[in-house]
């Protein structure tokens, strides 16, 4: 995520500079109209053509900026669908296991925190969350993700633990008692710390997902071949009509 937004800094930095000499980037002339107007030779004309061209990317880029995650989608997703790679095909019914040693790995990081070693240690990763969401996107498996409901079943094993931990009880004053509630806080700390992990993880995980909604899907690669089947029986009629 870090590159992406270096890369699109740059270039947002490259189009504000090449276009700084253009006066007033909401009325742009268009120099190829002029040329036409005045009759000038046609090479003139392609010469103004290919200006225009390149003035109003330059506007566009300046305005709404590349939308770089999209691409990356778009390049790799039919690689990432291609037959050769049916092995992926079912890559969404891995992800609860690689969900939960993430979890593990991240609070083994942050405990390394407060210790004087601090190698490994970190307080935060999202680099996780935004692989997931990419792949997912690239293999199209973000509704068949939802439909297992991990997130929600994750909070509802937690509860239920914490109840359960609630529930125990022994004999008060007794050594056992006292041993009991040691136990059962520590378990309760546990519970706390992975719920929260996984609650973070979630919403890293939903935020990173924000970032590919617009993208290269079935769906969306079905209804563009519809579009241009259409577009070209169109064409084929109306050059057939004109033929007549």
């Amino acid at each position: 995520m870090g590159y992406i937004r270096m890369v699109r800094t740059g270039g947002l930095h490259f189009c504000s500079d090449a276009i700084s000499f253009v006066p007033d980037l909401e009325e742009i002339i268009n120099f190829e109209e002029l040329a036409k107007a005045d009759d000038i030779s046609e090479e003139v004309n392609e010469s103004f053509a290919q200006f225009d061209s390149s003035i109003g990317r330059l506007a566009k880029n300046v305005g709404e900026g590349s939308d770089y995650f999209r691409m990356l989608v778009d390049v790799f997703a039919p690689e990432f669908r291609d037959n050769k790679n049916m092995h992926l095909l079912n890559f969404y019914a891995i992800v609860p296991a690689l969900t939960i040693n993430f979890v593990e790995h991240v609070i083994i990081c942050k405990e390394k925190m407060n210790k004087k070693n601090k190698i490994g240690a970190a307080f935060t990763d999202d680099g996780f969350a935004m692989g997931l969401a990419y792949i997912l996107k690239l293999l199209d498996q973000n509704s068949q993700f939802d439909a297992l409901h991990w997130f929600n079943s994750v909070t509802r094993k937690y509860a239920t633990d914490a109840q359960q931990q609630n529930n125990k009880t022994s004999a008060p004053g007794s050594d056992d008692s006292e041993k009991l509630l040691q136990t059962r806080e520590l378990a309760l700390k546990r519970i706390i710390l992975y719920r929260r992990e996984f609650d973070l993880l979630y919403y890293s995980l939903s935020s990173a997902r924000i970032f590919f909604r617009a993208g290269s899907s079935r769906s969306d690669q079905a209804d563009n071949k519809t579009n241009e089947q259409a577009t070209t029986g169109g064409a084929a009629k109306e050059d057939g009509a004109e033929e007549k």
